[in-house]
C-alpha cells in the first residue's frame, strides 16, 4: 500500500497525541482504543496500535504478529468492558474494502441487546449469482 503511506501523522495519532478530540476507552503501552465515530453497530470500536508504522493488517501481521495478537486480547478486553462477550473483529485492508485511515486499526462491532446475525456482512454485496470470479 505504498500510494498510501504518509509521513503526516495519521488521524489516529492526532487523537492519540490530544491534537484533535476522540474518547480514549482504554490504552495499553502499544494500543489504545476510541468509539467509532460512525457506528455500525451499538457498540462499535476501533482498536489501534501507538504506531503508524502498518498501513494494513497485512503488513502487521509479516512485520509483528506480537503486536497483532495484542490488538486482538485488546479487543477481547474493549468489548467485555462494554459488555459484550461475542463480537465481531474486523480489520478493513485496501480502499476497495473500505479502508480509508492508512493506520492499522480494527473495528469490533458487537451488541447487548440483539445478534448481530451473519448475514449482517454481505449487506449491499450482489447475489452469489452476480459475483463474477
Amino acid at each position: 500500500m505504498a500510494e498510501h503511506a504518509s509521513t503526516e501523522p495519521s488521524v489516529f495519532t492526532r487523537i492519540l497525541r490530544g491534537e484533535i478530540p476522540g474518547e480514549v476507552l482504554l490504552s495499553t503501552e502499544d494500543v489504545f482504543v476510541l468509539r467509532d465515530i460512525n457506528p455500525q453497530a451499538p457498540i462499535h470500536l476501533l482498536v489501534i496500535p501507538k504506531t503508524q508504522a502498518y498501513p494494513d493488517v497485512v503488513a502487521l501481521a509479516a512485520d509483528d504478529p506480537k503486536l497483532l495478537a495484542h490488538m486482538v486480547e485488546v479487543a477481547r478486553l474493549a468489548a467485555a468492558q462494554q459488555g459484550a462477550t461475542d463480537f465481531r473483529l474486523i480489520f478493513n485492508t485496501g480502499a476497495g474494502a473500505g479502508q480509508t485511515v492508512f493506520h492499522v486499526h480494527a473495528h469490533v462491532l458487537a451488541s447487548t441487546a440483539y445478534d448481530l446475525g451473519e448475514g449482517t456482512m454481505t449487506a449491499g454485496m450482489p447475489e452469489p449469482a452476480e459475483r463474477t470470479s
